[in-house]
């Protein structure tokens, strides 16, 4: 009921304050449409934030199509407050930030010729010429600055029967950009999981045109598929997963998200976890895929030490027991919620009962603080040096060891010995 409540609140809100009405917005499409005369549209919103407003989601990027090229658009802006990124100039996009908005402006172009990873273009000032060149139909949506809506490959039906199709010949269509097949499959799990025969084998016809693209931009697309609601149901159409797994032969353990799903929805697993559940394994394989794609640090240190702790809940029981606070200490409260649900979903012999007794064992448990720090040991007899840190390692120990305890007499005496 709250759910429903609060969509009819956010549908209110988007009839009355559409995100066009904005005064920073439509400074901008001021200063675009700023010597052309009335009838010529210089400036259209197009793309995921179009498709975001029709659909009532929340618009979190916003893309400008534009008949001013890179140049023109640098000086309409130059003395105004958004700063000016060259971000893809070779594109013809020009970034403008401000403290609200990034802003992507492209110019309206064609692609002359195409092989498969970048494109050359001709820039033109044909509405109807940009949409062709487009990937799929609800892309290809356009909208003004006063809410009207230019539609010439029919996304928007498109868009409200969750239909997602490539625009003309997907075999064309693909050719001209191999992502696009990983783009696809985002916007099919996104929508729509039924897959038409043509499209299907079209795609199957060119995925070793993928080995073409950057690891760089395969990884992007990636980690918005992983962040798809949807993705947890992956399994449910035998095509996309088929097609998945062949564009990610690492996720060889999609199953594993039908156990997943009994205990979580999509939004209480992060990517870090998301991406442990389906790389982890007895062949390491999370090593190779970090490799692979030369992840960042932050997630492969994530990946390693899930995989680690994964290993040690296996030998000792005592993990989630005896040595729960302590884990807690060296980790914190939501590093262990995560690892129950690996634990639950990697070990199929883990009952849920016992998950539910393990998560609420985290939540009661107590969060302890070491409160001893350098300047401590200086004001009772250190020695200022190398050695204070390893005498604070040793009495941190310590106090972990003895149930997060040791008294004022054992911190000194540990100081008198290095300080001999």
């Amino acid at each position: 009921m709250l759910d429903k409540s609060f969509n009819f609140i956010k549908k209110i809100k988007r009839n009355f304050f559409p995100f066009y009405k904005n005064k920073e917005l439509r400074f901008v499409f001021n200063k675009l449409q700023e010597g052309f005369p009335k009838d010529t549209i210089a400036a259209r919103f197009v793309g995921g934030c179009v498709r975001k407003y029709l659909s009532n989601d929340e618009i979190d990027d916003v893309d400008i199509a534009t008949i001013l090229n890179s140049d023109e658009i640098k000086e309409k802006f130059k003395n105004t407050d958004f700063r000016i990124v060259d971000t893809g100039i070779k594109h013809g996009t020009i970034t403008l930030i401000s403290k609200k908005f990034k802003l992507e402006l492209t110019t309206l172009r064609k692609d002359l010729e195409t092989d498969g990873r970048h494109a050359e273009v001709e820039y033109i000032n044909n509405w109807q010429l940009d949409s062709e060149r487009r990937d799929f139909t609800i892309n290809a949506i356009y909208l003004d600055i006063n809410g009207n809506i230019f539609d010439p490959q029919n996304g928007k039906k498109d868009l409200k029967n969750k239909i997602v199709k490539f625009i003309g010949d997907p075999q064309k269509r693909i050719e001209e950009d191999y992502l696009r097949i990983i783009r696809f499959i985002r916007f099919k799990i996104m929508y729509d999981f039924k897959l038409e025969p043509t499209t299907c084998k079209a795609i199957k016809l060119n995925l070793s045109g993928v080995k073409k693209i950057s690891k760089e931009r395969i990884l992007v697309e990636l980690y918005k598929i992983l962040n798809l609601k949807n993705f947890m149901n992956l399994n449910q159409s035998t095509d996309l997963k088929e097609i998945f797994t062949l564009i990610f032969p690492e996720f060889k353990n999609l199953r594993r998200l039908e156990r997943l799903i009994k205990i979580c929805d999509h939004s209480q697993v992060s990517i870090n976890l998301l991406l442990a559940i389906l790389l982890i394994d007895d062949q390491d394989t999370h090593e190779y895929f970090s490799h692979k794609y030369n992840i960042s640090n932050n997630i492969k240190d994530n990946l390693n030490s899930l995989a680690k702790n994964f290993r040690l809940i296996k030998q000792k029981k005592s993990f989630f027991n005896k040595d729960l606070e302590k884990n807690i200490y060296l980790h914190n409260k939501n590093y262990l919620i995560n690892l129950n649900i690996l634990n639950f979903v990697l070990n199929s012999s883990t009952k849920l009962t016992d998950f539910s007794e393990i998560l609420n064992r985290i939540l009661k448990s107590k969060t302890h603080k070491f409160n001893i720090d350098g300047k401590y040991l200086i004001e009772n007899g250190m020695q200022q040096g190398t050695l204070v840190g390893k005498a604070l390692k040793e009495i941190e120990e310590e106090w972990i060891k003895n149930n997060f305890q040791i008294t004022k007499e054992r911190v000194k005496e540990i100081i008198h010995s290095y300080s001999n």
